[in-house]
């Protein structure tokens, strides 16, 4: 009897932690731990993490959620178990306009995403295919700089944010489409910006339909109705650039631009790949909304930090005077000898990443994570702002010292999981290569080519640092200043 009692309580103990759920704070009914969330989650979570673990749980609603918050955890579920990680929560803003079966950021891994894929990194992101239109985003980065100096000549404060989303818009559009998208001087940049703003600001807000999936039908807070509006805009605005570029290649004396748009018609029409029209526009969407707005997002904040911690800038500038001459932009050929500004750019990820909480992932089947089970079905968020903050890793943590990344060989590429602020593994951002060299080639012009003065005469410790959570990470108060020539 004694054997026997012994060999059911080491089957029912090892049955237990096999099972055993990761912690997580005290659940109310029906909401369960929706209140914990806050307005800024990013921070909520980890404040969480510190009491219950790197691996905790949380029940939104009725959905099941993971929350990973060291480097270790991440490594697990993005690299190590990235099979069973790889697929991504499918948020109902993701619904609208059909986005959730063509958007290649949310799509399953299938043949689809392999060919969208495969698309971005070789035609369209390769070093080789960025190389050949360098020049345009170089006359791209002159205009930049030509409209901030007539600011300067005015005295007129810019927006700085505004400043880098006009750029950023029509550096990548001069990539895809060989134009501008917009006038950076018209009303319809604003426009566009506001667009994409609503479209990120719209899809991160907490929503009662991804909670309570018995809502959807009903769409309580109007969130996919929105969702419609924008997307249907875009999508509009692409699928007529489209029909134009095609219309004009059927002229025998037109002449081919060669540029991404160009590529990716030849795709489709040479059977090259198995894409049509409506599978180029949603990913043309995908790569315009994620790409202009985290690049333009993350030179504001750099400059708030520059502004705020003067002694950076100073040093940065000095880099750029005697590296390429004071006064000069930014040229691709010259980033790789400027370390300080690469410094810049990835303490800026590290404090401010723009994607604080990856996109949700979807675990495909039971796992274990680091001792802890994961059901299938459950949400994985990764918090990236924690890793950006823990003091296990990072002297001083809230201090913004690039310094700290000189002469050492982290990088943002996915391999190195203290700082991932475009993710890692099969499902790393594909526009990467590009948004490091627009990233680089703005704030370093923005920086080498004017001194600024802050509007109204502010100090630098009045700067407004507080953050507006969405999709992506924004300035609550947009960065105003006034540029001063060189």
């Amino acid at each position: 009897m004694f054997l026997f009692r012994a060999f059911n309580f080491f089957r029912n103990g090892r049955k237990s932690s096999e099972t055993k759920l990761p912690p997580g704070p005290r659940r109310l009914p029906i909401l369960g731990n929706l209140l914990h969330l806050g307005d800024k989650p990013h921070r909520s979570l980890a404040k969480l993490a510190q009491i219950h673990g790197p691996v905790m749980s949380l029940q939104l609603g009725s959905l099941y959620t993971v929350v990973v918050s060291s480097e270790a955890t991440a490594k697990q579920v993005l690299q190590k178990q990235d099979l069973v990680f790889c697929n991504r929560t499918v948020v109902d803003a993701a619904r609208a306009c059909q986005f959730s079966e063509f958007g290649l950021s949310v799509i399953p891994v299938s043949p689809l995403w392999r060919t969208l894929r495969k698309v971005c990194v070789i035609h369209l992101f390769s070093a080789l295919k960025l190389d050949a239109n360098e020049y345009l985003r170089r006359v791209k980065i002159h205009e930049l700089i030509g409209n901030v100096r007539k600011s300067s000549l005015e005295g007129e404060a810019i927006d700085v944010g505004q400043a880098a989303f006009d750029a950023t818009l029509n550096l990548m559009s001069n990539t895809i489409f060989s134009t501008d998208l917009v006038d950076p001087n018209s009303s319809h940049a604003q426009e566009f910006r506001t667009t994409v703003w609503f479209i990120t600001h719209e899809g991160g807000l907490p929503n009662l339909a991804d909670y309570f999936p018995s809502l959807r039908k009903i769409d309580p807070q109007g969130i996919r109705h929105r969702m419609n509006v924008y997307f249907d805009k875009l999508l509009t605005l692409f699928g007529n650039m489209f029909d134009e570029r095609l219309k004009s290649r059927k002229f025998k004396n037109s002449t081919a631009s060669n540029d991404v748009l160009d590529t990716l018609i030849d795709i489709v029409e040479g059977g090259i790949e198995e894409l049509d029209k409506t599978q180029i526009i949603y990913l043309l969407l995908v790569l315009f909304v994620a790409g202009t707005d985290t690049t333009s997002n993350t030179t504001e904040w750099a400059m708030a930090e520059l502004f705020r911690n003067p002694r950076v800038l100073l040093k940065a500038k000095k880099e750029m005077e005697q590296a390429i001459g004071k006064g000069n932009p930014i040229e691709e050929s010259d980033i790789s000898r400027l370390p300080y500004l690469q410094a810049i750019i990835k303490e800026t990820f590290r404090m401010h990443p723009i994607v604080p909480l990856l996109v949700p992932r979807r675990a495909s089947s039971d796992i274990d994570l680091c001792g802890f089970k994961v059901p299938e079905g459950s949400q994985v968020l990764v918090n990236v702002w924690a890793i950006g903050r823990d003091p296990s890793i990072w002297e001083n943590p809230d201090s913004f010292m690039p310094e700290r990344f000189l002469d050492s060989n982290i990088d943002v590429k996915g391999t190195d999981f203290r700082l991932i602020p475009f993710g890692a593994g099969r499902r790393i951002c594909p526009g990467l290569p590009l948004a490091n060299r627009m990233l680089h080639l703005i704030l370093g012009s923005l920086i080498n080519c004017f001194d600024w003065k802050l509007e109204d005469e502010i100090s630098s410790d009045e700067i407004d640092m507080e953050e507006n959570f969405g999709l992506t990470v924004k300035k609550v108060k947009p960065l105003r200043a006034i540029p001063i020539v060189v």
